[in-house]
């Protein structure tokens, strides 16, 4: 059986898309999920995603990690599925769509993915770093010098400490590198290494940001390009109006043998 699939790219994060809207392939197939994305013996990406029907809606997001396994949201994918939303001719210029985590909202003008997020209740503030669930769990930690910082190393042991080895977390580590703007890199549960950019780590990032004075939006550079978000603060400590805003391409198509 051949099937034909889309690879996008948001800021160097990159998925595997299937159009499902007609049920042809069998999400249970965890084995051939991890095989399809893998960089050696598949199509290669960080993530795998199904556009699909769902009532209500103009479409609906199914999210599978690398590994194969159904995750919780992935902005990057987000913005690549809205992407490819558009080009399908799902919508032409704003969209309604279901993901695990809920219902989103997004439009595309002049290339940029405009991607709204969960709204945020609260913020987990410890002494050297924050927690929160953007669509998926974050730590983020400020450090120093993050261009040589030995992301992988310090991830890995974060994602697999006492508190967070059982659920898994995604970890985040930013720098101030200009006014309003971050440096981040992420090591991504599930992916199990840094990657190039992560949606929600970014978000996540930038919230934490803006206890710190930053101001929305904020810009954000990654190891893949450059995105931003916006929100708003509400008065118990949480954010609303979570914008997560960045360019999503084609970079080919094509069919694998299944």
């Amino acid at each position: 059986m051949k099937l034909h699939f889309y690879k996008y790219q948001g800021t160097g994060n990159d998925f595997v898309i299937l159009d499902n809207r007609q049920g042809i392939f069998d999400a249970s197939r965890t084995d051939l999920i991890k095989q399809i994305c893998d960089r050696r013996f598949g199509v290669g990406a960080d993530g795998f995603m199904l556009l699909e029907n769902t009532p209500g809606y103009d479409f609906k997001m199914v999210y599978f990690n690398a590994d194969g396994n159904e995750s919780t949201m992935c902005g990057n994918g987000g913005r690549c599925l809205v992407a490819f939303a558009h080009k399908m001719g799902v919508f032409e210029k704003d969209t309604q769509f279901l993901a695990i985590d809920g219902e989103h909202l997004a439009n595309i003008q002049d290339g940029i993915v405009h991607l709204k997020m969960i709204d945020i209740a609260q913020v987990e503030q410890n002494d050297n770093f924050c927690w929160l669930n953007t669509g998926s769990p974050h730590y983020v930690k400020f450090v120093k010098n993050i261009a040589d910082y030995p992301v992988f190393e310090e991830g890995k042991s974060i994602r697999y400490n006492d508190r967070f080895k059982a659920e898994g977390t995604n970890v985040n580590f930013v720098e101030k590198i200009a006014d309003n703007e971050i440096f981040v890199r992420t090591y991504e549960r599930g992916v199990e290494d840094e990657t190039y950019s992560c949606g929600t780590g970014v978000t996540a990032a930038a919230l934490v940001a803006s206890l710190k004075g930053f101001t929305s939006p904020v810009k954000i550079k990654t190891l893949g390009g450059n995105l931003s978000i916006g929100f708003k603060a509400n008065a118990s400590g949480g954010f609303k109006e979570v914008y997560l805003n960045g360019p999503a391409a084609l970079v080919f198509e094509g069919e694998i043998e299944v």
